[in-house]
């Protein structure tokens, strides 16, 4: 790391504060300035700003038991009010530069998991009482004493693992990577392109992101990851006009032919709390509501420590400054998101661009929650960027994240295993749930077979046994006849 330093320093010597807004979110205390907190949420907005166009289109692609579907205006400005509202909570409660939107997979769980057996009203109300249960378990402080239950390797371990994570969805965001169609007739699960070779513009725009991002932070140069989502935006804008380009996915960065669009409110508030009870039975709601629950605990708990990590912001015993009042506020965002119709809203892992750019602090979140309720009426225009140039953001945070791998002691191997598996499982699989989850019963594993189960907190035992029923949903569901 001597010639590949962060742009950004980390959180040195406390400096006095300028103004009353330093002093409330602790900008100088913690190292940072004003410059790199707006850098920092200009920067999450972008990479984030994906969750605009595909929160809609899974939850408006899908029908509920009874045929109908979500609209897709109303689903934008569901998701972009609750973005806006919670990330400037998280930012103004928490002061952590940790954004919330809809959370990925729980989206997908709620249009494909929920909606085909009730409404679409009773499977919000279920993410409501999803969030509220959370909430509960914050204020009863069981929460919060999971995470300081964890031990400070694997801590550091979630951090790695979302770091690939990140960079993963990076390369597969913007079409570097892609899943073979037919894996059957291969041991090969994906491939380089869209068929094993690179092709089109939209990648080249993306390598030439890379190219640029890595080039940027090799110099130093502060603003390096928001400098290229900009240059390559404004690239991907004209190579789109001069050059035939099949398709870029899901945002087109073509300059919109209407600045303005009006929102539509009509899903705000469109959710029964009790109606699921009556379409499927409790028994079914109780699983559907705790895998709800469990995806939604540890995606956070994941994300709240990998961010804070990386912003150099946990104590000497790991923990999270205020973490009473960041998980308080996250599971606050499921009972919102649902309200709104937007599904579950947690914390995301892509804050870590912002905090690439130096953000330490919650004042970054008003900028991106600032920028989330401009695209209340401005969506058209800030949905030009592209992935394959807000991408390479993530593959840089991915470095920047990877290095807390050096604190991991491998020589240990009771640590060494389950932070391995730890840091594997998440890209792997695809999920932070799942990577805590393997990590911790392996954990758990082999502290037993060492004859040194004692060393394990006791809430590592109840929470391994419910990644136990986790991971065996399926057989469960079966053996009680839910399926």
């Amino acid at each position: 790391m001597s010639d590949l330093k962060r742009p950004t320093d980390r959180p040195g010597a406390t400096t006095p504060a300028v103004n009353g807004v330093d002093r409330f979110f602790r900008i100088s205390a913690r190292g940072s300035t004003f410059g790199r907190e707006i850098r920092g949420g200009f920067a999450t907005f972008f990479t984030m700003a994906y969750i605009l166009v595909l929160n809609p289109i899974i939850l408006g692609g899908a029908k509920d038991k009874f045929g109908h579907q979500l609209d897709t205006g109303q689903l934008v400005t569901a998701t972009a009010l609750v973005a806006c509202v919670m990330t400037v909570a998280m930012g103004v409660g928490g002061n952590l530069p940790l954004a919330i939107a809809a959370g990925l997979g729980l989206n997908a769980v709620v249009a494909f998991q929920l909606a085909p057996l009730m409404s679409w009203a009773d499977a919000m109300g279920l993410v409501v009482i999803e969030g509220v249960v959370i909430c509960v378990l914050v204020v009863t402080g069981l929460r919060e004493a999971v995470m300081n239950a964890i031990p400070q390797a694997l801590k550091q371990a979630i951090g790695v693992g979302i770091g690939l994570f990140i960079a993963f969805i990076g390369f597969v965001d913007a079409g570097f990577v892609s899943r073979i169609p037919d894996a059957a007739h291969t041991t090969v699960p994906v491939q380089l392109g869209a068929s094993g070779t690179l092709s089109g513009w939209p990648v080249l725009v993306f390598c030439l992101g890379v190219l640029l991002t890595i080039g940027l932070l090799a110099r130093r140069v502060k603003g390096a990851i928001l400098i290229s989502i900009v240059v390559m935006t404004a690239v991907a804008i004209v190579v789109d006009a001069v050059a035939d380009v099949e398709s870029w996915g899901l945002t087109t960065p073509k300059v919109p032919d209407e600045l303005v669009a009006a929102p539509d409110f009509g899903l705000v508030g469109h959710f029964s709390l009790f109606g699921a009870f009556g379409e499927t039975g409790a028994l079914t709601v109780v699983l559907l509501v705790f895998t709800l629950i469990l995806s939604d605990f540890f995606d956070a708990m994941g994300t709240i420590v990998g961010i804070s990590a990386e912003a150099g912001l946990l104590d000497e015993q790991g923990r999270v400054p205020g973490i009473g009042r960041v998980l308080f506020i996250d599971g606050a965002a499921a009972i919102a998101g649902g309200a709104a119709s937007a599904s579950s809203n947690t914390a995301y892992i892509e804050s870590a661009a912002g905090v690439g750019e130096g953000a330490r602090t919650g004042f970054a979140n008003l900028v991106t929650g600032g920028l989330f309720a401009l695209a209340l009426f401005l969506s058209p225009l800030l949905t030009i960027v592209p992935l394959q140039a807000a991408a390479p953001a993530l593959i840089a945070v991915g470095f920047l994240m990877m290095t807390h791998v050096r604190h991991i002691d491998w020589d240990r191997y009771d640590i060494a295993i389950p932070a391995f598996l730890t840091i594997t499982a998440m890209p792997f699989t695809y999920s932070i749930t799942n990577g805590i989850g393997v990590g911790f019963l392996s954990y758990v594993l082999i502290k037993t077979v060492l004859g040194r189960a004692r060393e394990v907190h006791w809430l590592l035992w109840g929470v391994s046994a419910l990644f136990v029923v986790y991971f065996a949903i399926d057989p469960i569901e079966q053996l009680l006849g839910v399926k």
